[in-house]
Protein backbone atom coordinates (compact mmCIF):
# COMPACT_ATOMS: atom_id res chain seq x y z
CA UNK A 1 0.00 0.00 0.00
CA UNK A 2 1.32 3.76 -0.75
CA UNK A 3 1.27 5.97 1.42
CA UNK A 4 -1.22 8.42 -1.15
CA UNK A 5 -3.34 5.12 -1.02
CA UNK A 6 -3.33 5.27 2.67
CA UNK A 7 -3.86 8.86 3.33
CA UNK A 8 -7.51 8.48 0.82
CA UNK A 9 -8.33 5.59 2.76
CA UNK A 10 -7.95 7.16 5.97
CA UNK A 11 -9.89 10.37 4.86
CA UNK A 12 -12.44 7.57 3.68
CA UNK A 13 -12.42 5.86 6.91
CA UNK A 14 -12.38 9.28 8.77
CA UNK A 15 -15.34 10.83 7.17
CA UNK A 16 -18.03 7.37 6.93
CA UNK A 17 -17.52 5.75 9.70
CA UNK A 18 -19.85 7.81 11.70
CA UNK A 19 -22.36 8.49 9.07
CA UNK A 20 -24.85 5.80 8.43
CA UNK A 21 -23.35 5.40 4.84
CA UNK A 22 -20.78 1.79 5.93
CA UNK A 23 -17.52 2.53 6.53
CA UNK A 24 -16.25 -0.86 5.32
CA UNK A 25 -18.50 -0.56 2.29
CA UNK A 26 -17.20 2.56 0.94
CA UNK A 27 -13.58 1.09 1.91
CA UNK A 28 -13.68 -1.28 -0.61
CA UNK A 29 -15.84 0.80 -3.19
CA UNK A 30 -12.87 3.27 -3.05
CA UNK A 31 -10.38 0.47 -4.06
CA UNK A 32 -12.65 -1.24 -6.38
CA UNK A 33 -13.38 2.32 -8.66
CA UNK A 34 -9.42 3.48 -8.26
CA UNK A 35 -8.62 -0.50 -9.40
CA UNK A 36 -6.19 -0.65 -5.92
CA UNK A 37 -6.03 -4.00 -4.14
CA UNK A 38 -8.58 -4.39 -1.56
CA UNK A 39 -7.34 -2.91 1.77
CA UNK A 40 -9.07 -5.63 3.90
CA UNK A 41 -10.74 -6.41 6.93
CA UNK A 42 -7.48 -6.37 8.81
CA UNK A 43 -7.02 -2.58 7.68
CA UNK A 44 -9.98 -1.45 8.34
CA UNK A 45 -10.48 -2.98 11.88
CA UNK A 46 -7.01 -1.15 12.43
CA UNK A 47 -7.99 2.12 11.09
CA UNK A 48 -10.79 1.90 13.33
CA UNK A 49 -9.14 2.05 16.04
CA UNK A 50 -8.23 5.61 15.30
CA UNK A 51 -11.93 6.84 14.67
CA UNK A 52 -13.24 4.85 18.30
CA UNK A 53 -10.06 7.00 19.91
CA UNK A 54 -12.21 10.10 18.25
CA UNK A 55 -15.18 8.59 20.31
CA UNK A 56 -13.34 8.27 23.81
CA UNK A 57 -12.08 11.71 23.54
CA UNK A 58 -15.19 13.27 22.03
CA UNK A 59 -17.69 11.24 24.44
CA UNK A 60 -14.84 11.37 27.52
CA UNK A 61 -16.81 12.82 30.33
CA UNK A 62 -19.89 10.36 29.12
CA UNK A 63 -16.92 7.50 29.11
CA UNK A 64 -15.64 8.59 32.57
CA UNK A 65 -18.28 8.75 34.48
CA UNK A 66 -19.72 5.22 33.22
CA UNK A 67 -16.75 3.84 33.87
CA UNK A 68 -16.43 4.99 37.20
CA UNK A 69 -20.15 4.68 38.40
CA UNK A 70 -20.34 0.82 36.70
CA UNK A 71 -16.87 -0.18 38.52
CA UNK A 72 -17.35 1.73 42.25
CA UNK A 73 -21.45 -0.79 41.42
CA UNK A 74 -19.61 -4.18 41.36
CA UNK A 75 -19.03 -3.19 45.42
CA UNK A 76 -21.62 -0.96 46.26
CA UNK A 77 -25.05 -2.34 45.53
CA UNK A 78 -26.84 0.82 46.24
CA UNK A 79 -25.23 2.20 42.97
CA UNK A 80 -26.14 -0.46 40.58
CA UNK A 81 -29.36 1.79 40.12
CA UNK A 82 -27.13 4.87 38.91
CA UNK A 83 -27.95 5.53 35.41
CA UNK A 84 -24.37 5.16 34.32
CA UNK A 85 -23.41 2.19 36.12
CA UNK A 86 -26.59 0.61 34.05
CA UNK A 87 -25.41 2.07 31.01
CA UNK A 88 -21.97 0.54 31.76
CA UNK A 89 -23.70 -3.06 32.18
CA UNK A 90 -25.84 -2.26 29.26
CA UNK A 91 -22.72 -1.52 26.59
CA UNK A 92 -21.34 -4.61 27.96
CA UNK A 93 -24.65 -6.73 27.61
CA UNK A 94 -24.96 -5.15 23.84
CA UNK A 95 -21.83 -6.47 22.64
CA UNK A 96 -22.34 -9.68 23.40
CA UNK A 97 -23.87 -10.33 19.92
CA UNK A 98 -21.05 -9.00 17.42
CA UNK A 99 -18.77 -10.33 19.67
CA UNK A 100 -20.26 -13.84 19.30
CA UNK A 101 -20.80 -13.33 15.51
CA UNK A 102 -17.79 -11.68 14.49
CA UNK A 103 -15.48 -14.70 15.71
CA UNK A 104 -17.74 -17.38 14.44
CA UNK A 105 -18.21 -15.59 10.78
CA UNK A 106 -14.42 -14.53 10.86
CA UNK A 107 -13.83 -16.35 8.20
CA UNK A 108 -16.67 -15.25 5.57
CA UNK A 109 -16.51 -11.23 7.11
CA UNK A 110 -12.66 -11.38 5.60
CA UNK A 111 -13.82 -12.92 2.33
CA UNK A 112 -17.60 -13.83 0.62
CA UNK A 113 -19.05 -11.30 3.10
CA UNK A 114 -16.78 -8.78 0.65
CA UNK A 115 -18.35 -9.47 -2.77
CA UNK A 116 -20.00 -6.02 -4.05
CA UNK A 117 -23.03 -7.37 -5.29
CA UNK A 118 -23.80 -8.41 -0.98
CA UNK A 119 -22.64 -4.69 -0.37
CA UNK A 120 -24.68 -3.06 -2.50
CA UNK A 121 -27.72 -5.02 -1.62
CA UNK A 122 -26.89 -3.86 2.40
CA UNK A 123 -26.38 -0.41 1.07
CA UNK A 124 -30.09 -0.47 -0.58
CA UNK A 125 -31.66 -2.56 1.59
CA UNK A 126 -30.72 -1.27 4.91
CA UNK A 127 -31.32 2.52 3.29
CA UNK A 128 -34.68 1.96 3.02
CA UNK A 129 -34.98 0.59 6.68
CA UNK A 130 -32.80 3.67 7.96
CA UNK A 131 -35.58 5.62 5.42
CA UNK A 132 -38.88 4.23 7.10
CA UNK A 133 -37.31 4.55 10.79
CA UNK A 134 -36.21 7.98 9.89
CA UNK A 135 -40.26 9.06 9.34
CA UNK A 136 -41.86 7.16 11.98
CA UNK A 137 -39.43 9.30 14.03
CA UNK A 138 -40.55 12.39 12.42
CA UNK A 139 -44.12 11.38 12.54
CA UNK A 140 -43.76 11.33 16.33
CA UNK A 141 -41.88 14.57 16.66
CA UNK A 142 -44.28 16.62 15.01
CA UNK A 143 -48.09 17.23 15.81
CA UNK A 144 -50.98 17.99 13.41
CA UNK A 145 -54.54 19.53 14.68
CA UNK A 146 -55.86 16.64 16.42
CA UNK A 147 -52.57 15.20 17.97
CA UNK A 148 -50.16 16.11 20.15
CA UNK A 149 -46.35 15.33 19.61
CA UNK A 150 -45.30 11.63 20.54
CA UNK A 151 -42.78 11.62 23.47
CA UNK A 152 -39.72 9.21 22.40
CA UNK A 153 -37.60 7.24 24.56
CA UNK A 154 -33.88 9.05 26.31
CA UNK A 155 -31.21 6.99 26.73
CA UNK A 156 -32.44 6.41 30.87
CA UNK A 157 -35.42 4.50 29.44
CA UNK A 158 -32.78 1.89 27.99
CA UNK A 159 -32.90 -2.07 29.44
CA UNK A 160 -31.35 -5.03 29.03
CA UNK A 161 -34.25 -6.12 26.04
CA UNK A 162 -33.50 -2.84 23.96
CA UNK A 163 -29.62 -3.18 24.77
CA UNK A 164 -29.28 -6.60 23.62
CA UNK A 165 -31.69 -5.31 20.45
CA UNK A 166 -29.27 -2.46 19.63
CA UNK A 167 -26.71 -5.45 20.33
CA UNK A 168 -28.09 -7.07 17.47
CA UNK A 169 -28.18 -4.48 15.26
CA UNK A 170 -24.69 -3.54 15.80
CA UNK A 171 -23.73 -7.25 14.81
CA UNK A 172 -25.47 -6.83 11.14
CA UNK A 173 -22.72 -4.18 10.36
CA UNK A 174 -20.38 -7.12 10.11
CA UNK A 175 -21.44 -7.17 6.72
CA UNK A 176 -20.07 -4.62 4.12
CA UNK A 177 -22.66 -1.58 3.30
CA UNK A 178 -24.75 -2.34 6.16
CA UNK A 179 -23.39 0.48 8.82
CA UNK A 180 -22.84 0.00 11.82
CA UNK A 181 -24.44 3.66 13.74
CA UNK A 182 -26.74 3.26 10.39
CA UNK A 183 -28.54 -0.33 12.23
CA UNK A 184 -28.00 1.00 15.71
CA UNK A 185 -29.51 4.06 15.00
CA UNK A 186 -32.39 2.27 13.18
CA UNK A 187 -33.03 0.14 15.65
CA UNK A 188 -32.67 2.63 18.45
CA UNK A 189 -35.64 4.61 16.24
CA UNK A 190 -37.86 1.70 15.63
CA UNK A 191 -38.17 0.87 19.55
CA UNK A 192 -38.62 4.74 20.04
CA UNK A 193 -35.75 6.58 21.20
CA UNK A 194 -35.16 10.15 20.21
CA UNK A 195 -32.50 10.23 17.35
CA UNK A 196 -29.45 11.60 19.65
CA UNK A 197 -30.43 9.16 22.12
CA UNK A 198 -29.96 6.06 19.53
CA UNK A 199 -26.63 8.18 17.92
CA UNK A 200 -24.92 8.39 21.43
CA UNK A 201 -25.46 4.83 22.58
CA UNK A 202 -24.55 3.63 18.93
CA UNK A 203 -21.55 5.43 19.42
CA UNK A 204 -20.85 3.90 23.31
CA UNK A 205 -21.86 0.66 22.36
CA UNK A 206 -19.13 0.57 19.14
CA UNK A 207 -15.95 1.25 21.86
CA UNK A 208 -15.54 -2.58 23.13
CA UNK A 209 -16.64 -3.94 19.75
CA UNK A 210 -14.59 -2.05 17.57
CA UNK A 211 -11.31 -1.58 19.98
CA UNK A 212 -11.05 -5.71 20.70
CA UNK A 213 -12.00 -6.11 16.79
CA UNK A 214 -8.99 -3.75 16.09
CA UNK A 215 -6.56 -5.22 19.08
CA UNK A 216 -7.40 -8.56 17.54
CA UNK A 217 -6.39 -7.90 13.93
CA UNK A 218 -3.34 -6.12 15.35
CA UNK A 219 -2.40 -9.13 16.87
CA UNK A 220 -2.98 -11.27 14.33
CA UNK A 221 -1.58 -8.98 11.61
CA UNK A 222 1.76 -8.81 13.88
CA UNK A 223 2.45 -12.40 14.05
CA UNK A 224 1.66 -12.65 10.70
CA UNK A 225 3.47 -9.55 9.20
CA UNK A 226 0.95 -8.87 6.43
CA UNK A 227 0.32 -5.29 7.20
CA UNK A 228 2.48 -2.43 5.88
CA UNK A 229 2.59 -0.81 8.74
CA UNK A 230 3.36 3.21 7.73
CA UNK A 231 0.71 3.66 5.46
CA UNK A 232 -1.18 1.56 7.98
CA UNK A 233 -0.33 4.05 10.98
CA UNK A 234 -0.53 6.85 8.98
CA UNK A 235 -4.22 6.28 7.65
CA UNK A 236 -5.23 5.59 11.30
CA UNK A 237 -4.01 8.80 12.20
CA UNK A 238 -5.86 10.54 9.41
CA UNK A 239 -9.01 8.77 10.30
CA UNK A 240 -8.44 9.83 13.82
CA UNK A 241 -8.82 13.24 13.08
CA UNK A 242 -11.44 13.53 10.28
CA UNK A 243 -13.25 11.41 12.68
CA UNK A 244 -12.91 13.66 15.18
CA UNK A 245 -14.47 16.82 13.69
CA UNK A 246 -17.20 14.47 11.99
CA UNK A 247 -18.79 13.41 15.27
CA UNK A 248 -19.23 16.73 15.94
CA UNK A 249 -21.07 18.11 12.93
CA UNK A 250 -22.98 14.94 13.12
CA UNK A 251 -24.46 15.05 16.54
CA UNK A 252 -25.37 18.56 15.83
CA UNK A 253 -27.02 17.50 12.71
CA UNK A 254 -29.34 15.04 14.06
CA UNK A 255 -30.94 17.21 16.42
CA UNK A 256 -32.58 19.14 13.90
CA UNK A 257 -32.58 17.37 10.77
CA UNK A 258 -33.24 14.10 8.80
CA UNK A 259 -31.57 10.93 7.87
CA UNK A 260 -33.38 11.46 4.52
CA UNK A 261 -30.20 12.39 2.98
CA UNK A 262 -28.21 9.28 3.78
CA UNK A 263 -30.95 7.13 2.81
CA UNK A 264 -31.03 8.93 -0.88
CA UNK A 265 -27.35 8.35 -1.40
CA UNK A 266 -27.46 4.83 -0.26
CA UNK A 267 -29.87 3.70 -2.91
CA UNK A 268 -28.14 5.82 -5.40
CA UNK A 269 -24.89 4.64 -4.82
CA UNK A 270 -26.02 0.56 -4.24
CA UNK A 271 -28.05 0.86 -7.50
CA UNK A 272 -25.11 2.52 -9.77
CA UNK A 273 -22.67 -0.41 -8.01
CA UNK A 274 -25.02 -2.97 -9.40
CA UNK A 275 -24.85 -1.47 -12.84
CA UNK A 276 -21.51 -1.66 -13.08
CA UNK A 277 -21.14 -4.78 -11.86
CA UNK A 278 -24.03 -5.84 -14.33
CA UNK A 279 -21.76 -3.96 -17.46
CA UNK A 280 -18.64 -6.00 -16.04
CA UNK A 281 -16.99 -2.16 -15.72
CA UNK A 282 -16.63 -3.38 -11.81
CA UNK A 283 -15.87 -6.59 -10.30
CA UNK A 284 -17.60 -8.08 -7.64
CA UNK A 285 -14.77 -9.99 -5.70
CA UNK A 286 -12.01 -8.29 -4.11
CA UNK A 287 -8.07 -8.11 -5.43
CA UNK A 288 -5.63 -9.56 -3.31
CA UNK A 289 -5.54 -7.70 -0.32
CA UNK A 290 -3.20 -4.75 0.17
CA UNK A 291 -0.27 -5.28 2.23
Amino acid sequence: MSWFESLILGLVQGLTEFLPVSSSAHLRLTAAFLDWKDPGAAFTAITQIGTEAAVLIYFRKDIGRIISAWTRSLTNKELRSDPDARMGWLVIVGSIPIGVLGVTLKDQIEGPFRDLRITATMLIGMGIVLGVADRLAARDEKSGRHRAPKQRKALEDLGVRDGLIYGVCQAMALVPGVSRSGATISGGLFMGYKREAAARYSFLLAIPAVLASGLFELKDATEGGHVSWGPTIFATVIAFAVGYAVIAWFMKFISTKSFMPFVYYRIALGIVIIVLVSMGALSPHAAESAG
